[in-house]
């Protein structure tokens, strides 16, 4: 990429940029820096390393890697990454999930790869004839309803119906945060007032200790993991 078209990504002028590189010690505006990871896809502590030594933390907050003002901030090498290296387990606890399917290539063919090679793939996604979803469709008030985007996710999932570690679920408790897991380390949406995820802001989290933040949203989603209802069982009752 040149200097002039990262400039253009950025909303700054090329010279600006210019002293970005001439200068590692010159930290841009926080919001430039965002547009610059999300063109480049890079993560901000690769980039203005000094930035993540001058905000290091010691305490509970210490599990925060990065905050991102909207979920459509964090560029989407990010959550590859995230799914690349996982080998335990990956968790998609978003009320629909639909944004991955578009976002990331071939997603289903990555997820099958990590389920057959022994990573565990678990789908929470919200009850589309739930109350709930209607409450929360009102809400949004946009034309592709939460139905529709959790249609969306259902259809893929199918896809996937053959593997055995990977399992989906109906549950509405999460409609206003978005959870998702990936081993040790997080990404979490908690979705505001009349905006759409990608419009929310997000945390990275890396667990680090016990009880701390990471552990206490990952046994939010266990706990509503319990309670949901298998998607394949509904489909069955529903096909009876």
């Amino acid at each position: 990429m040149t200097e002039a078209q990262l400039a253009e990504a950025c909303g700054v002028d090329a010279k600006t940029v210019s002293r970005w590189i001439a200068d590692p010690g010159r930290t841009p505006h926080a919001r430039h820096r965002w547009a610059a990871c999300r063109a480049l896809g890079e993560e901000e502590v690769a980039l203005w390393p000094t930035t993540a030594r001058s905000t290091l933390r010691t305490g509970p907050d210490r599990e925060v890697v990065q905050v991102f003002p909207y979920r459509s901030a964090a560029p989407s090498s990010l959550w590859r990454s995230l799914i690349t290296k996982a080998e335990r387990e990956l968790t998609f606890a978003g009320y629909t999930n639909y944004f991955l399917w578009l976002e990331q290539a071939n997603l289903a063919g990555a997820l099958r790869r990590k389920a057959q090679g022994g990573c565990r793939v678990r789908f929470l996604i919200g009850d589309p004839g739930s109350p709930v979803t209607r409450a929360r469709e009102f809400e949004e008030g946009v034309p592709l309803t939460l139905a529709t985007r959790i249609a969306v996710t259902i259809s893929e999932l199918e896809r996937l119906r053959d593997v055995s570690n990977v399992e989906g679920r109906f549950e509405t408790g999460h409609v206003n945060l978005s959870v998702f897991r990936f081993d040790d380390e997080m990404l979490v949406t908690p979705i505001l007032a009349r905006r759409v995820g990608h419009d929310s802001p997000m945390f990275h989290l890396r667990r680090t200790q016990s009880d701390g933040m990471f552990d206490r949203f990952a046994d939010h989603v266990e706990e509503l993991w319990s309670r949901g209802r298998s998607i394949w069982e509904v489909a069955a009752h529903g096909q009876a």
